[in-house]
């Protein structure tokens, strides 16, 4: 197994090597640990040098987190002949309290409702090949007082628009004017994730080509694609189910007057077979993948869109799924493919709440609070180097499978402290493996060394 500290080494002209030291003590304990991973359980569990004060100074340093991030990818993660594209999302840890940094009421994804919470919007590195993303930058989302008022202004229209009985008149208002679609003006959240894309994208310059980011269905609108084009990149999102979408006007134009460009807006059960790019039947569900440049009124621009219709050949049921992209060159595989992808932000979100301590920490101020959701989050990436490593004699391992390992060593670190003369080294290795082997969830079929 690799030392922690020598994986550490990499990030070292980023921080001092007194605090790439106490890194080393607290990952190797969060590696070890049960229970809750607060820092007094971190102590606990750090051994010689890393007491609770020592715990302490580390999570009140400010430390450059996107860098620590980006240079242990570098050294560690990337393959530079790889293909890679950008993923972002945010994620909710519930929180109780009064006095926790950017604490405020945020919506659930999980629980479907809006919670006593902190926020964080995270920035990951998908590879292809691997079919893994890297958390490569997170920030906590800290809404100011204008941004909570809009949100309640907003609320208030769309309920005073539910209550409202009065019919909108057909047509366009007198005297409204026409409007530059691609100008628009960004919401605080659009822009807080435009500066985390474009300083990502600076520290990626010269690492690897990133030409698309994939968001969610909530940026499934014309403002957060005229914001991800302005970062030089391609938007991969979601549209609704019942969206407005019209074909490209092929006709005839006329001799005078503007030129038409909608067509025939869209029936999704009665879709043109010139645009099915793939059928297939399984049991009773018959599968069709359309794919067009479709324009919608309220995009500036046409998009490439992936339409997934489902039908049920016995009950008539219907169902259908509308991906698209800015890219008009990319095909119906990538789109499908790369917005999949998407969802492996989600399963770095499950680790670092289930195994390092992102519903843990017990910090209320920005700079410890910044630390512990970052280390969280850097955690998930060397424990996949640790993986890497450990599944070469353990090929069905998991993180559970690897923690055992590392409480094991400590253990038996441990009991070997205790005993009046140590026994052979040709010993250590047997007894060790048959430690390990009492922890893990999947059988150990190979020898185990000790770390």
């Amino acid at each position: 197994m690799m030392n922690i500290l020598a994986l550490l080494q990499c990030i070292q002209p980023i921080l001092s090597k007194t605090d790439v030291g106490r890194m080393s003590k607290i990952a190797q304990a969060m590696l070890s640990m049960t229970g809750r991973v607060t820092m007094l359980g971190i102590s606990r569990w750090a051994g010689k040098g890393g007491s609770y004060r020592t715990v302490q100074r580390f999570f009140n340093a400010v430390i450059p987190w996107p860098q620590v991030f980006s240079k242990f990818f570098e050294q560690h993660l990337c393959n530079p002949e790889g293909e890679y594209f950008l993923v972002g999302d945010e994620c909710v840890v519930t929180k109780s309290g009064r006095e926790t940094h950017g604490l405020d009421y945020f919506f659930s994804g999980l629980l479907n409702k809006v919670v006593k919470s902190i926020a964080i919007f995270s920035l990951s590195l998908v590879s292809v090949e691997q079919r893994h993303s890297y958390p490569l930058r997170v920030e906590q989302v800290v809404r100011t007082e204008e941004e909570k008022a809009a949100a309640k202004a907003r609320k208030k229209k769309r309920q005073a628009k539910k209550k409202s009985t009065s019919q909108k008149k057909l047509g366009r208002p007198k005297g409204s004017k026409n409007r530059d679609k691609i100008q628009v003006e960004l919401t605080p959240e659009l822009m807080r994730i435009q500066a985390m894309v474009k300083k990502q994208l600076a520290i990626l310059k010269n690492l690897v080509t990133v030409r698309h980011l994939a968001l969610d269905g909530h940026f499934g609108n014309n403002n957060a694609l005229q914001m991800v084009l302005q970062c030089g990149l391609h938007l991969i999102s979601k549209l609704r189910c019942d969206s407005a979408l019209y074909f490209v006007y092929d006709g005839l134009q006329k001799h005078r007057g503007p030129r038409k460009k909608y067509g025939n807006k869209i029936d999704y059960r009665n879709i043109p077979d010139k645009h099915l790019v793939v059928k297939s039947t399984e049991g009773d569900i018959e599968t069709r993948i359309y794919q067009a440049q479709m324009l919608h009124r309220d995009f500036a621009q046409p998009l490439n869109v992936v339409i997934i219709t489902k039908t049920n050949l016995k009950t008539s049921t219907f169902a259908n799924v509308n991906l698209f992209s800015s890219d008009l060159e990319l095909s119906y595989e990538k789109i499908i493919d790369y917005y999949s992808l998407r969802f492996q932000i989600e399963f770095n979100f499950r680790d670092a709440k289930q195994f390092w301590g992102l519903e843990d920490f017990m910090n209320i101020k920005e700079v410890p609070l910044t630390n512990a959701l970052n280390l969280s989050l850097f955690m998930v990436n060397l424990s996949q180097v640790l993986l890497r490593d450990f599944r070469e004699t353990n090929p069905a391992s998991g993180i559970l499978d690897l923690k055992a390992y590392y409480r094991a060593a400590k253990y038996f670190e441990e009991t070997l402290k205790m005993l009046p003369q140590k026994p052979e080294p040709i010993l250590f290795d047997r007894i060790f493996g048959h430690i390990a082997s009492f922890g893990c969830i999947h059988p150990v079929n190979v020898h185990l060394s000790s770390p």
